[in-house]
């Protein structure tokens, strides 16, 4: 199993203690933001760990910047980072990080080098996060269709089994139980 949140802390054990909204989940939210609306997203393609601002997020695999992004719409991300990880010459993916602080975004560079363990950035304040409360929303994607700095984090009914199959269940790195706190 692969840590991420807090250093020397296994996840498992942190998010009895935290929220977290669930991969897959249909979630009503978002019909209130125009940024998902217009096209009915209500699906979740990722999952949504509730933590304090300021939170140190470290990477759970070895990888480098794809891309970074402030997505400062109201209900978007905010400041994100993307991963680009390499497991084998077989095995190649993304991990999404959003709702991050601005402070995350300074000093990188694409193609920059973040070891497992070491820090991605921090969780953003409501005020800088695209207006959420403080959280993570930690996503797999396995193919960026050319996007950089941003990825559909909820899709439609229509798109969901397309998308779902884009986004796999992050239970695949993080270990999270079968039954998850889903808020």
């Amino acid at each position: 199993m692969f840590f991420l949140i807090v250093k020397n802390i296994h996840l498992y054990f942190y998010i009895k203690k935290n929220r977290l909204g669930g991969y897959g989940e249909e979630r009503n939210i978002y019909s209130k933001a125009s940024l998902f609306s217009q096209d009915d997203r209500c699906i979740h393609l990722g999952v949504d760990i509730s933590l304090k601002a300021n939170t140190p997020i470290y990477a759970p695999l070895n990888g480098r910047i794809h891309s970074f992004k402030n997505n400062d719409k109201p209900f978007d991300y905010g400041p994100t980072i993307i991963l680009e990880h390499d497991l084998d010459e077989n095995i190649h993916f993304y991990t999404l990080y959003g709702h991050l602080s601005l402070i995350s975004l300074e000093n990188l560079t694409d193609g920059q080098v973040i070891e497992q363990g070491k820090l991605v950035g921090y969780i953003g304040e409501k005020s800088e996060n695209g207006g959420w409360n403080p959280h993570l929303h930690f996503q797999i994607i396995s193919d960026m269709d050319n996007m950089k700095g941003d990825y559909p984090g909820v899709a439609s009914k229509l798109d969901a089994p397309t998308m779902l199959h884009k986004c796999p269940d992050p239970q695949l790195i993080l270990g999270f139980p079968e039954k998850p706190i889903i808020y």
